[in-house]
């Protein structure tokens, strides 16, 4: 073949030649470049070593961590969006580089009580634990910085003669993020709907596949050998694990079926309980928080930090607490290992959202409630919060932070205290308990109730991805030590192409209902009149068709025929088409997939048929 495609090379005219030659040597360089390139994915030796040890179930939640935080995906390209068109045009502009300069427009029929607000920097002798409090809370110096909004109050930037619409920058800046966000989630997940599809088919045929096509030849290291070996291993092991449980459900009787599901519905009585206790803690510590905070004297520094960060605490206990109640609970309800998952998720889930949702529920009554005409002439409560974006944003960073704290003290003071025990105390009570196993559902849990504080922080905080992606770098180290160390395989293997997909479709439900309170914040409470880029406007949306006023008419009149219900209709009832059209062509590429696999299974009996014949003819 080689001596046919030279001789015929020849008889091709100079650019020919030359254009196969490149497009070889293209193609050579890209194999070479795309082959270099997975050894420069972050972690990857770790994760191939965690997948072997411990199966491919837990190497999903490595990878689902090393997706959040890889260098040029999710959270960085959020910080880089928030850095270079709000925080870097407020540095330039204040510090006069670049010939650049701001401008604050004077508020117009705006009460002059409104616009006060001194952030509590700190002043003269300030002691140690005064900057822990600051770094622990976001007050004092961190509160007069880029890392909150207060810091934003800027109506204009000027670039020489260049005008920079901060207000609209930041508003664009958020929307941008939210929906690169979605895009970036929604196509991970499509290719985790695609291999889940696969594995979702006929069992035999995944087994054929790990046993004649699930060996990498490409391997000549003895240890990594020895992983693949392990991984394969657990993979079969959760393909028997699941055949087990199917054969048991189908062989119940009728007694059986009424004692599991009389147990189930007495086990979610208890889920709801726990999650009814959990929301009332956080509702009556918050209550009492903002009652008592007033009170307590700042001489009395442990009162004080307690009652200040008491709403934090709660929370945080109840996100820990939750989850391992939850995981005990599961256990006698005699489910799947990955309905196990997915239902334990969806309880967690709903417990650390909702968590959240309380939270600021309670933050919004507090900055929305006015008694006096005062109060109501600003549109909040300016007394207690002059910038109220800020305070939302400090307690953003502080669930953060706090949650880090838990995730530290769990490891150092529960993980490896029991690991001790085990290790050195015979005792028959200590060896019962053992090693504790890693627990998927609580810890992908922790990457997305993050990621979701993130998300709805970052407007109220722009620099708080860059906290988040320091903060998923420590943790996977943390989380890796404490797995090899501390932690034993799960006694139920997981398998990792269902829970990679389920991990996605959790985020994306966490990235939705991360934009109700942002769309909140955003169009319906006012903003401040005292501090941020938006004080200039009744809300931060204000600021949209201002700007839209100051285009061409002819412009205006198409982005006003756009948002209105003319153009909304058609538009919808033509998406809603498209969708039935490709839904009801997938049932039919559906149908033909089954066909041709009916043919090839007709065919493989036909071909075992003759082969008996000619046999039988010998």
């Amino acid at each position: 073949i080689r001596d046919y495609q030279q001789a015929d090379i020849k008889h091709l005219s100079g650019w020919k030649q030359w254009k196969r030659a490149s497009s070889k040597s293209l193609k050579k360089v890209l194999g070479e470049v795309k082959e270099l390139s997975s050894y420069l994915k972050l972690w990857r030796h770790n994760i191939h070593s965690i997948e072997g040890k411990f199966g491919t179930g837990i190497q999903s939640y490595f990878s689902f961590l090393r997706f959040l935080v890889l260098l040029f995906l999710l959270n960085f390209v959020i910080f880089i969006l928030m850095f270079s068109f709000v925080t870097l045009p407020t540095i330039i502009s204040k510090y006069g580089i670049f010939n650049s300069s701001f401008a604050k427009i004077p508020l117009k029929n705006i009460d002059s009580h409104c616009t006060v607000y001194e952030p509590s920097g700190n002043k003269g002798l300030t002691y140690f634990y005064t900057y822990l409090k600051d770094l622990l809370s976001g007050t004092g110096i961190l509160e007069v910085t880029a890392l909150f909004y207060g810091y934003y109050t800027i109506d204009a930037v000027w670039i020489s003669a260049m005008r920079y619409n901060l207000p609209l920058a930041y508003l664009l800046a958020t929307f941008a993020y939210l929906g690169l966000s979605l895009l970036w989630i929604i196509i991970r997940s499509v290719e985790g709907f695609k291999q889940n599809l696969v594995h979702a088919e006929d069992q035999f045929q995944s087994y054929c596949n790990k046993v004649f096509a699930g060996w990498d030849f490409c391997i000549t290291d003895p240890n990594a050998a020895r992983l693949k070996h392990r991984s394969l291993l657990y993979e079969l092991q959760t393909d028997l694990e699941e055949e087990r449980l199917k054969q048991k459900i189908a062989e119940r009787t009728m007694k059986e079926k009424l004692r599991i599901y009389s147990l189930r519905i007495f086990i979610n009585i208890i889920v709801i309980a726990v999650l009814s206790g959990c929301f009332y803690s956080i509702y009556e510590a918050t209550v009492f928080s903002q009652e008592k905070s007033n009170g307590v004297s700042n001489e009395n520094f442990q009162a004080n930090l307690l009652v200040q960060y008491l709403p934090s605490i709660v929370i945080t206990l109840a996100n820990f607490i939750a989850p391992l109640i939850f995981s005990f609970l599961i256990t006698f309800e005699d489910y799947s290992p990955a309905f196990e998952i997915k239902l334990t998720l969806l309880r967690c889930v709903f417990v650390r959202l909702a968590n959240i949702g309380v939270l600021l529920f309670s933050l919004w009554s507090q900055i929305s409630y006015c008694a006096t005409d005062k109060c109501k002439a600003c549109g909040y409560n300016y007394e207690l919060y002059p910038c109220w974006e800020t305070e939302v944003g400090r307690e953003m960073y502080k669930l953060m932070i706090f949650d880090f704290i838990i995730i530290l003290a769990a490891v150092l003071f529960l993980d490896f205290p029991r690991k001790l025990l085990v290790d050195h105390c015979s005792c028959k009570l200590v060896q019962w308990f053992g090693l504790q196993e890693f627990g998927i559902s609580d810890n992908v849990l922790e990457i997305i109730y993050g990621q979701t504080i993130c998300w709805i922080g970052t407007f109220f905080s722009p620099l708080l991805p860059a906290v988040a992606m320091i903060k998923y770098f420590v943790v996977f180290y943390i989380k890796k030590i404490s797995l090899k160390h501390t932690r034993k395989p799960a006694a139920r293997p997981i398998r990792a192409s269902s829970s990679n997909f389920f991990f996605l479709v959790v985020l994306l439900i966490g990235l939705v209902l991360a934009f109700v309170p942002l769309g909140i914040s955003i169009a319906y409470i006012p903003s401040s009149k005292a501090c941020g880029p938006f004080r200039s406007f009744n809300t931060s949306w204000s600021v949209v068709p201002d700007t839209i006023l100051e285009f061409p008419k002819g412009l205006q009149q198409v982005l006003y025929g756009i948002a209105s219900e003319a153009f909304a209709v058609p538009f919808f009832m033509v998406i809603c088409l498209v969708m039935f059209y490709f839904i009801a062509l997938a049932g039919a590429h559906k149908r033909v997939v089954e066909q041709l696999r009916e043919q090839l299974v007709m065919e493989s009996r036909d071909k075992l048929f003759l082969i008996k014949q000619i046999a039988e003819a010998q």
